[in-house]
């Protein structure tokens, strides 16, 4: 009875017009080399397991992976009820504390990755783009290589050049395929973008554009020399990392839910 009333509860706090839809989600390693690059893989791994935990679905629509491990940025298309309106508190800066497994002398490492959440708009939303306002670029696909590896610039980039937004895909093996979902990617980044400029200019506001950046970490993950994971947006803390890193986050979601409503 309790987590259905809860359920219910939630559920309420996901009223805002974009809540509902599917959402893109961006992952970045930080300055670092291989001890941000794994630590962004971490972060993809916790969010595929959530996923997965909530039986939707997502698909990588690009990713660039590091010399020696980990990834150096993934993109996401993630499917399912809400999914915008459940993840989007998760963009800022996440930092990691622990003993480097690719530090011979066991020394501890701080690293850092970005995230970045945006919405999947629907053909409702129109979004005019210039073609003047535009670069695109093609490029050989980055795989694991063998029989799929594309030998072809199928992969491609397009750059929105008032705002230097840039989105790229590389999941499908046509470059006019991955041309569309850039597209697609584009118009979700300025209407996120455009919506956020109102809300700056309404509410005297920067605090958007400055939670996702450098030194602005929203959520530490201390693996050692203690165990912690701490929302330092509203100090909910999760002794038991292992469990958050296989994607048991719903109570840093439902406290962003209830902190973002509590704030209006």
């Amino acid at each position: 009875m309790l987590k259905q009333i809860k359920k219910i509860e939630v559920s309420c706090f996901l009223s805002e017009e974009n809540d509902h839809l599917d959402t893109y989600l961006e992952i970045h390693a930080g300055a670092g080399g291989t001890e941000s690059q794994d630590w962004a893989q971490m972060l993809r791994r916790m969010y595929s397991k959530w996923i997965e935990k909530k039986k939707n679905k997502f698909q990588i629509i690009s990713e660039h992976r590091g010399e020696e491990a980990g990834i150096k940025s993934s993109i996401l298309k993630i499917s399912g009820s809400y999914m915008y309106g459940w993840l989007k508190s998760e963009s800022g800066v996440h930092r990691l504390v622990r003993i480097s497994p690719f530090d011979s002398g066991a020394r501890r490492h701080t690293s850092f990755a970005s995230v970045w959440v945006y919405p999947v708009i629907d053909d409702s939303i129109k979004i005019d783009i210039q073609e003047k306002d535009i670069r695109i670029d093609t490029y050989r696909s980055s795989g694991a290589g063998g029989q799929h590896v594309n030998t072809t610039d199928s992969a491609v980039r397009i750059t929105h050049l008032p705002t230097n937004i840039v989105v790229q895909c590389q999941n499908e093996r046509s470059q006019h395929k991955n041309k569309e979902t850039c597209f697609n990617m584009l118009k979700a980044r300025l209407y996120k973008y455009e919506i956020q400029k109102k809300e700056e200019a309404s509410e005297n506001l920067s605090k958007s554009k400055t939670d996702i950046g450098w030194g602005h970490q929203i959520r530490s993950y201390v693996l050692q020399p203690y165990q912690l994971v701490k929302d330092l947006r509203n100090n909910l803390e999760n002794t038991d990392p292992e469990s958050v890193l296989d994607g048991d986050i719903d109570g840093f979601l439902e406290a962003a839910l209830y902190d973002t409503k509590g704030r209006k």
